[in-house]
């Protein structure tokens, strides 16, 4: 079982910068590819981030590639999404997802039924 709790969503201007925190608990984080999912309204929700459980790779969304950096620290259990020149398209609630069968340690799940498990969200907002 992993539960995971996201932190450092906000109110941001258009070119601004943020950064998403995830911290899981649970002793199989390390096991874990790791997803960043976002959901504006209306919208479905849509991967823009994700790194595998070594840390060594790591795949974005065309729209936030450059601007977007995922990243992992085992020791504490935490992933990042550092955000940079945000847009107002950026908005939305940002969620972390885990998938701790990803089995390789480069292997990284691209599919949202993948993820066993899903923090509670973050609002990001980008104004123009």
């Amino acid at each position: 079982q992993v539960q995971l709790v996201e932190s450092g969503g906000g109110l941001v201007q258009a070119g601004g910068s943020l950064r998403l925190s995830c911290t899981a608990s649970g002793s199989i984080f390390i096991i874990c590819a790791m997803g960043w999912f976002r959901q504006a309204p209306g919208k479905e929700r849509e991967l823009v981030a994700a790194i595998s459980w070594s840390g060594t790779d790591t795949y974005y969304v065309d729209s936030v590639k450059g601007r977007f950096t995922a990243s992992r620290d085992n020791a504490k259990d935490t992933v990042y999404l550092e955000m940079n020149s945000l847009k107002p398209e950026d908005t939305a609630v940002y969620y972390c997802a885990a998938d701790p069968d990803a089995g390789s340690s480069y292997y990284i799940p691209r599919r949202l039924h993948q993820y066993d498990y899903w923090g509670q969200g973050t609002q990001v907002t980008v104004s123009s």
